[in-house]
C-alpha cells in the first residue's frame, strides 16, 4: 500500500503542540513514583470525603504489590482488577504494575459467563474484586485459573460516620449483604495493607516499556467472544503524554478532575487516572453516574477537567437543578466512547462557559488517536485532527489505497498508541492490519484540511433499497428536535427494502413527542430514503458503565422480536 505522504493537519496545529513527542521510557507505575516525590503532601484523591496524598497512593501501592508478591505473584502474571471507581481502584491498579504483573481491567456488571471467559482467556492468577460481586465470582472460581481472591467494599475507604452508615444503605439499595470467611485463598484488601511493607520491589526481570505488557483490556465481545486488547507500557505512556501535549494549557499540580469515566474503562484509565497521576491532578472519584451528585461535586470541589461520554453530558444538562448550580470552574471536556451531538456540545458551552470537543479512538489505541482543539481553531461534527505521531487515513473500498479528500471508506490508524495485537489471537490480530496500518471498523472521511469525520461503524450500516445508510447522521438530526433527549438508530429487516430504518427515542423529562411531528422534522433534514420508518418509545435506553448506547443489544431485542413472531402462538 502506498505510503501517506501529506498531512494538513499539521498547519492547524498552535504552536504549543508539538508535531513530534520524545516519549519517556519509563514503565506506566514512574508516573505514580514521580508524582509522590513531587507532591507529596498534596491530596491525590477525593472519594466522597475521604482524602488520600500522593504519598499515601504511593505507599499503600508498594504495600499491596509486596502482598501480591508474597500470594506467588511474578513478573507477567495477570491480575484481574473489578472494582468501581474507589481509591482501591487506583491503588490496585499501580500495586499490579509495581509487582510486575499484567492488569486485567473487569467490569464489574459482568455476570459469570463474561466473568469465566475472561479469568480463563487471560489467565489470571489474581481477581481483586468488590464484595457485591464476590459471589458472581465464587460462583466460577474453581472453573478458572483464578488461585486468590482479594475482596474490598466501598466503606473500606470512607471517612467515619460513612463508613459505618454505608454498609446499611448498600444492603436497603442492593439486597445484599456479604459476610466472609477470610482463609488461605480468600483475602480482606484492608488486612493486606494493614500488614503490607511500602518497600519497592526489585524485580527479577527488568521490564521492557516498549515490549512488555502493562494491561490486556477486553474489548466489547460485539462480534462475538470478548478479545484482550495487548497494550504495552509504552502505548500507554505514549498516549498519556499525547493528551498532556493536547491539553497544553493543563497546569501540573493544579487541576482538578471529575473521575466519573470508569477506570475499567481505557477511556477513563488514560484520560484521567494515568494523565492525573502523571501531572499531579487532584481526581474527585465517582463510584457511578449520578447527574445530581456530578453536579454537586462539581460546584463543591470546582472541578477544572471532565473527560466523559456524551450521555453524561445529556444527563446534566437535561436535570431540573442544573441553574442551581455553578459550573463555571471547568475549563475544558473531551468527549468519547459516543458521537458528540452538535445540540449537545453547545448547550454545554453555554452553560460552563468551558470548552468540549469531541475525540475519537479505540480501546486498540489506547485509546486516543483523533480530537478537535479544545482552544483553536475546531469544526463542528468533526472529531477533529490526529494527535502528534498520529497517521490516520481512509482505506478506499474500491482501490485498497488512501483515499482522497471527502472520499467514504473505512479510517485506519498508525501510531505509537497502537495495540501490540489482541492476546493469544494471531490470526484476528492480522486481520486488522493492513501492512502497519490499523484498521478501526469505522467507516468516514477526511476533507481538504485534514479534519476528520466519522460516518459509522462499518458493520451498523443500514443497506435499505440499495442505499447506504448510516445510523450517526440521522441520530444527529433527531437530537436537533427540542423534545429529544437521547436516540438510536438501527436497521431492522424489511421485505421489500431489505432494510429499514427504526428510531428508539427516549423523550425529555415531561415531553410528549408526536410521531407525525418526527416524521416532519426529519423529512426536513434528511433524503427520503433516510427518513425512521418505526419509531419506538422508551423511558431509557441500554448504556454500558461508560455510557455508550448499546445498539447491539436493541438490534438483538429486534431479532428476538422477529423470532418470536415466526413462531405459532400455540408453540411459543
Amino acid at each position: 500500500m502506498e505510503t501517506v505522504t501529506a498531512k494538513p493537519w499539521f498547519k492547524h496545529y498552535p504552536e504549543e503542540i508539538p508535531k513530534s513527542v520524545e516519549y519517556e521510557t519509563e514503565t506506566l507505575q514512574y508516573y505514580l513514583k514521580r508524582a509522590a516525590e513531587r507532591f507529596p503532601d498534596k491530596s491525590a484523591l477525593n472519594f466522597m470525603g475521604k482524602e488520600m496524598t500522593y504519598s499515601e497512593v504511593y505507599e499503600a501501592s508498594l504495600k499491596l504489590a509486596n502482598q501480591l508478591r508474597s500470594l506467588g505473584v511474578e513478573e507477567g502474571d495477570r491480575v484481574a482488577i473489578m472494582l468501581a471507581n474507589s481509591p482501591q481502584s487506583v491503588v490496585s491498579y499501580y500495586a499490579a504494575l509495581f509487582a510486575g504483573a499484567i492488569v486485567v481491567q473487569t467490569n464489574p456488571l459482568y455476570v459469570e459467563r463474561e466473568i469465566e471467559h475472561q479469568m480463563n482467556d487471560s489467565g489470571a492468577k489474581v481477581m481483586i474484586c468488590l464484595d457485591l460481586v464476590y459471589p458472581r465470582v465464587a460462583k466460577v472460581k474453581e472453573k478458572t485459573p483464578l488461585e486468590h481472591i482479594i475482596v474490598t467494599g466501598i466503606k473500606d475507604f470512607l471517612p467515619f460516620p460513612k463508613n459505618l452508615i454505608y454498609p446499611f444503605i448498600q444492603k436497603k439499595n442492593t439486597g445484599i449483604s456479604v459476610n466472609l470467611q477470610y482463609g488461605a485463598k480468600l483475602h480482606s484488601f484492608v488486612e493486606l495493607l494493614q500488614k503490607g511493607i511500602a518497600e519497592e520491589i526489585v524485580l527479577k526481570h527488568e521490564i521492557d516499556p516498549k515490549e512488555d505488557l502493562a494491561l490486556l483490556q477486553y474489548t466489547g465481545g460485539t462480534t462475538g467472544p470478548a478479545k484482550g486488547v495487548m497494550l504495552t507500557h509504552y502505548n500507554l505512556v505514549v498516549n498519556t503524554q499525547q493528551c498532556e501535549q493536547w491539553m497544553y494549557k493543563l497546569k501540573p499540580g493544579e487541576e482538578v478532575v471529575l473521575a466519573a469515566l470508569p477506570f475499567f474503562h481505557v477511556y477513563g484509565m488514560t484520560t484521567v487516572m494515568n494523565l492525573s497521576i502523571r501531572m499531579g491532578f487532584k481526581m474527585i472519584i465517582m463510584p457511578k453516574f449520578e447527574p445530581k451528585d456530578i453536579l454537586k461535586a462539581i460546584e463543591k470541589h470546582k472541578a477544572t477537567l471532565y473527560p466523559g461520554a456524551p450521555t453524561m453530558y445529556i444527563g446534566l444538562l437535561n436535570h431540573p437543578n442544573i441553574k442551581n448550580h455553578d459550573l463555571s470552574s471547568i475549563k475544558a471536556c473531551i468527549s468519547g466512547s459516543a458521537p458528540l451531538p452538535v445540540e449537545v456540545q453547545t448547550k454545554f458551552e453555554e452553560v460552563t462557559n468551558g470548552r468540549l470537543v469531541e475525540g475519537y479512538g479505540l480501546t486498540e489505541t489506547s485509546p486516543v488517536a483523533v480530537a478537535n482543539l479544545l482552544w483553536e481553531h475546531r469544526k463542528t461534527g468533526s472529531i477533529g485532527l490526529p494527535w502528534p505521531d498520529t497517521d490516520v487515513a481512509i482505506l478506499s473500498a474500491e482501490t485498497g489505497e488512501p483515499a482522497g479528500p471527502n472520499e467514504i471508506g473505512e479510517i485506519m490508524i498508525k501510531g505509537p498508541q497502537v495495540m501490540k495485537g489482541y492476546w493469544n489471537r494471531p490470526e484476528e490480530t492480522q486481520a486488522v492490519f493492513k501492512d502497519d496500518w490499523f484498521l478501526s471498523g469505522d467507516m468516514g472521511y477526511m476533507d481538504e484540511d485534514g479534519f476528520f469525520y466519522i460516518v459509522d461503524r462499518k458493520k451498523d450500516m443500514i443497506i435499505a433499497g440499495g442505499f447506504n445508510i448510516y445510523p450517526r447522521e440521522i441520530e444527529e438530526v433527531l437530537y436537533e428536535h427540542e423534545d429529544v433527549q437521547e436516540v438510536c438508530v438501527i436497521g431492522v429487516p424489511d421485505p421489500y427494502r431489505g432494510e429499514t430504518v427504526k428510531a428508539f427515542i427516549v423523550p425529555k423529562e415531561g415531553r410528549k413527542i408526536d410521531e407525525k411531528d418526527l416524521e416532519e422534522f426529519s423529512r426536513e433534514h434528511l433524503a427520503s430514503y433516510k427518513i425512521p420508518r418505526i419509531y419506538e418509545f422508551r423511558n431509557e435506553l441500554p448504556k454500558t458503565m461508560v455510557g455508550k448506547i448499546l445498539r447491539r443489544v436493541l438490534v438483538e431485542e429486534e431479532k428476538k422480536k422477529i423470532k418470536e413472531s415466526a413462531i405459532p402462538k400455540d408453540e411459543q
